[in-house]
């Protein structure tokens, strides 16, 4: 049995599994402080794992942690979340915490894993897997194998930069189609600040991706009327727009709300469209709070928007799916972490025995 642990930016989350099926036999959910920082997440792991431990005959613990991490060395890089986690040898916390040999992963990229073997991707070669949430992150998964071990970063699709004067790091498609980016457009728009970009090329010059000038809400009539209205659903504070209001308020008839949504899935659309020209992935998985949007409002123009922007051979080859395994993807994914790290002991890898092992030996000694 393995324990997966996904640590997150408001969520912790624990499972224990056999690595083989999409079934836990137990399954924890913790809030996260974010004020109190790493070290207050880490008492929580331990507190939690002690009593999954006392149950189940673990071997190995995964984690799937929500920022940049070091695999081959086991440490965090940096959490753009919580403080306290800027190099931090998260796997031999683990080893010494809680006696365990530990593999540590990124969260979208263990998210990958699992929707590939036990989720919307199982049985194909190539699957791209995107969380679109508070951010949007990426990870491919060829021939059930994570891609890119060992590397800083990969199939990181959020921090595309959509266009050539899209120069700066902080011109991304996550800055313009994640949870946080559709609510910095919303509350731009409900100050009249800006009007709506007509597509990509807004941050791409004459170079750019999308249509000419193909949205004009700001003439239209009814603007105020729709500002108005989504100003009543967070009561008067803009700050409180999120995806989930812009959701309810254009299914309702709010256009300016169905624009901003239109907008992001057409950015994200011309993401997916480069990350299918260039890697020809077979499927491609959608996971994150924003995707959960629905078909009418989120995977429709998503779809719409790549068949735009893919390479026309492609056109035809590929399927965009809902992630499978809900909010439990990054648990699963690292269980598969710990299962697969069985025998894979590597530079900075603190997994040399398996708890039995360790008992056996502490027994002999």
């Amino acid at each position: 049995m393995y324990l997966g642990v996904e640590i997150g930016g408001t969520k912790l989350q624990l499972g224990v599994g056999d690595g083989l099926s999409d079934q836990l036999a137990a399954w924890e959910r913790l809030d996260i402080d974010a004020r109190r920082g790493a070290a207050a997440i880490l008492e929580q792991i331990e507190r939690a794992a002690a009593g999954l431990l006392r149950r189940f005959p673990v071997s190995r613990v995964g984690i799937g942690f929500g920022g940049p991490v070091d695999t081959a060395a086991g440490r965090v890089i940096v959490s753009h979340q919580v403080d306290g986690w800027c190099d931090f040898p998260l796997a031999a916390w683990c080893q010494e915490t809680l006696g365990l040999p530990a593999v540590l992963g990124n969260d979208c990229d263990s998210a990958a894993l699992a929707e590939a073997r036990h989720g919307a991707g199982r049985g194909r070669q190539t699957v791209l897997y995107v969380t679109v949430g508070t951010g949007i992150g990426g990870g491919l998964v060829q021939g059930g194998v994570l891609h890119g071990k060992g590397r800083p970063a990969s199939a990181e699709i959020g921090h595309l930069r959509p266009g050539l004067q899209a120069d700066r790091p902080e011109a991304t498609v996550e800055s313009l189609a994640s949870g946080l980016g559709i609510a910095a457009a919303a509350r731009a728009r409900l100050a009249a600040q800006v009007a709506l970009p007509s597509g990509p090329e807004s941050r791409c010059g004459n170079n750019g991706c999308g249509r000419d000038g193909d949205h004009s809400a700001t003439a239209e009539r009814g603007e105020e009327g729709y500002r108005r209205d989504l100003l009543e659903r967070v009561g008067g504070d803009a700050d409180r727009v999120t995806a989930k209001v812009l959701g309810q308020a254009a299914s309702q008839g709010n256009q300016l709300a169905a624009e901003i949504l239109e907008r992001s899935c057409q950015v994200l659309g011309w993401a997916l469209a480069q990350a299918i020209t260039l890697l020809a992935p077979e499927v491609v998985v959608v996971g994150g709070g924003v995707s959960l949007l629905g078909e009418a409002l989120f995977f429709a123009p998503v779809r719409q928007a790549v068949r735009r922007y893919v390479f026309p051979p492609l056109a035809d080859s590929y399927q965009i799916l809902p992630a499978a395994l809900g909010e439990l993807v990054v648990v699963h994914g690292a269980i598969a972490l710990a299962a697969e790290s069985r025998g894979s002991d590597g530079p900075g890898d603190w997994r040399k025995t398996d708890r039995g092992e360790q008992e056996s030996r502490s027994r002999i000694a």
